[in-house]
């Protein structure tokens, strides 16, 4: 049996809860690292022990596998429905690949099924589908980011939302570790296009996939962080091999991993990553959600994205303690931490759709840059989280300069996402809830105050 943590057996007993108290799909939202796999293994053995049948559903052979070795751990029997693994009939838990699974929905029907990165878990999706076809099952899901791009609930699947400790707590506790972001103004967005929701892919490889980019990125990987081990958040398979070579070129030992790497080189070339044979991994949509390697000491990222629970992803890799690391390092070379905020600052989920800041928490979205350091720390910090240098009171901006760090400047970051959310702000209630959380002393009377604005200048126009 697997030693839990007291907050894995906290979150047990509150999953329990819920199905005790009538829920039928409790969601269990928890920070990268936090140990879900180990949460639920404990769950699915104990179910197993009563007689439930159940299925663990995995989009990754990587995860399959990792789910596998947890109910290993916990004395819990199970087979497979996912390429590459023989069926056996006759199992009470299977670990499946969910478009294995959709193919072959008649194979094992559960009494209880577990989704893993249950942020996939919407009607049109595959997660969706194979769901549905178990109308009978009760349902467990967990993940670290329960919110979509589209801003879509997941209220259509899971009844209660179950929240986790906090970046915070675990980083107290040991668990976590502190994480220190640099932001070097390299790849830049301004005029970008979107579709779905994100930035156009092709657009974003002609922003990054240029030797400026890898130069920077390469520069302040030498300049701050030489010789740790680091993982590169990828913008495509092309310019990651590139990105690769690059690395090498400039002395490092570097190998690149993507979806369509052989099994086996994936795997020898993690290895030694983990051993230190490799310093540089570049990855693209692999080493992200549910990729547990706890040997990343650094992480660059490469791709700008619009979405929350991509970026929370891929910078929750880098978190995992490791003997000798104090401090993790981030170079977000995309300026997602501007759009995003920092990775471990408190996030109040939901249940109905996007994810709203913690109250309180609202300026905090908005980070200046160390003069000293470099480093980003929340723009009410009145001295450097990192190195602990005194914040001028009056920021001022300096040019941009190749492979230096821009210094920003506070008053018009806040200025800009503020107007940013009062904007996306369309009807009178939604003003209403952003004027509370702004801490004004009057949100009603500042709401209309603001749709009688609008409304004056659509007249004018």
């Amino acid at each position: 049996m697997i030693e839990l943590r007291n907050y894995q057996a906290k979150a047990i007993g509150e999953i329990r809860n819920s199905y005790r108290l009538g829920h039928r799909a409790p969601l269990l939202c928890a920070p990268c690292g936090a140990g879900k796999t180990v949460i639920f293994a404990h769950v699915v053995a104990g179910a197993r022990a009563r007689g439930t049948k159940v299925l663990l559903l995995a989009h990754r052979i990587e995860l399959v596998e990792q789910i596998s070795a947890a109910l290993t751990r916990e004395d819990c029997p199970h087979g497979f429905i996912a390429a590459g693994y023989e069926f056996v009939p006759g199992h009470d838990v299977y670990v499946g690949s969910v478009f294995t699974v959709a193919k072959r929905l008649d194979a094992f029907t559960p009494d209880l099924t577990v989704v893993d990165e249950a942020h996939h878990c919407v009607s049109r999706t595959t997660w969706g589908r194979v769901v549905q076809a178990y109308p009978q099952a009760k349902i467990l899901g967990v993940t670290a980011t329960p919110t979509r791009l589209s801003g879509e609930g997941l209220d259509q699947f899971f009844d209660d939302l179950i929240q986790g400790p906090t970046h915070d707590e675990l980083i107290r506790q040991g668990y976590l570790t502190p994480v220190r972001v640099y932001a070097p103004p390299t790849v830049d967005t301004e005029g970008m296009h979107t579709r779905y929701g994100d930035y156009i892919a092709a657009e974003i490889i002609d922003r990054c996939d240029r030797p400026t980019v890898t130069g920077d990125c390469i520069e302040h990987y030498r300049r701050y962080t030489e010789g740790a081990r680091c993982v590169v958040f990828d913008v495509s398979r092309e310019a990651a091999h590139k990105r690769a070579e690059a690395f090498r070129a400039a002395g490092f030992a570097a190998e690149c991993i993507d979806g369509e790497t052989p099994r086996d080189i994936r795997t020898l070339a993690v290895a030694a990553f983990r051993a230190g044979r490799i310093q540089i991994l570049v990855s693209v949509d692999l080493i992200s959600e549910g990729f547990d390697l706890d040997a990343i000491e650094v992480g660059i990222c490469l791709r700008p994205t619009k979405s929350l629970t991509l970026w929370l992803q891929q910078a929750g890799r880098i978190l995992r303690p490791l003997q000798g690391k104090t401090c993790a390092v981030l170079f977000d070379h995309a300026g997602n931490v501007f759009r995003h905020g920092l990775p471990t600052e408190s996030r109040s989920w939901s249940l109905a759709g996007a994810a709203k800041v913690a109250h309180g928490d609202l300026d905090r979205r908005s980070l200046r840059t160390c003069p000293t350091c470099f480093a980003v720390s929340p723009a009410a910090a009145l001295v450097c989280r990192s190195c602990g240098a005194i914040f001028p009171v009056q920021p001022r901006k300096v040019a941009e300069v190749r492979g230096s760090l821009e210094e920003l400047s506070a008053d018009a970051l806040i200025l800009k996402r503020k107007r940013k959310e009062q904007g996306s702000a369309q009807t009178l209630s939604a003003l209403i809830d952003l004027g509370k959380r702004r801490g004004m002393k009057n949100p009603y009377m500042w709401a209309h105050h603001v749709m009688r604005g609008r409304a004056a200048k659509r007249r004018i126009g």
